[in-house]
């Protein structure tokens, strides 16, 4: 049984992400679980680029992606659709994967970006996520 599933969504290809987010809520209706999703903001950089951002701008991005995760789930799920919405900042597969572990996530379910020859199987963060979880992943293609 899948009861807690987090459901990865990458913000900057929303139109690419819709069908990980269907997948992830058909799961929860399968076993009446609990909706996790979930965006990473990637670091600002090193400290040398940190100086170019206004003092507030990591809180600013973080509030921006908050209301950008909302409305694209209630745009592709309804706003009837009940779901814990996680915002974080960092390395993509270690944020996620921390957060399964956080959440006691029972399925992880994301993309992967199209395959390149240079990549054919998985991106990055998909195949990090699938080499380190301690619980299923389940990654979706178009």
């Amino acid at each position: 049984m899948k009861k807690n599933v987090l459901a990865a969504i990458d913000l900057t290809h929303l139109q690419d992400q819709k069908h990980i987010l269907e997948e992830a809520k058909r799961f929860v209706d399968l076993d009446g679980g609990t909706l996790n999703v979930m965006t990473v903001l990637p670091p600002l950089g090193g400290a040398w680029v940190a100086t170019w951002f206004k003092d507030d701008a990591e809180e600013t991005m973080l509030q921006e992606a908050d209301k950008a995760l909302h409305t694209f789930v209630n745009e592709t799920l309804g706003t009837e659709t009940k779901a814990r919405h996680i915002v974080s900042h960092g390395t993509v597969y270690e944020e996620i994967l921390e957060m399964a572990e956080r959440l006691s996530i029972d399925l992880i379910v994301m993309g992967a970006h199209r395959p390149e020859l240079s990549d054919y199987l998985l991106g990055p963060n998909a195949a990090r996520v699938a080499r380190h979880s301690k619980c299923s992943v389940y990654i979706v293609r178009e």
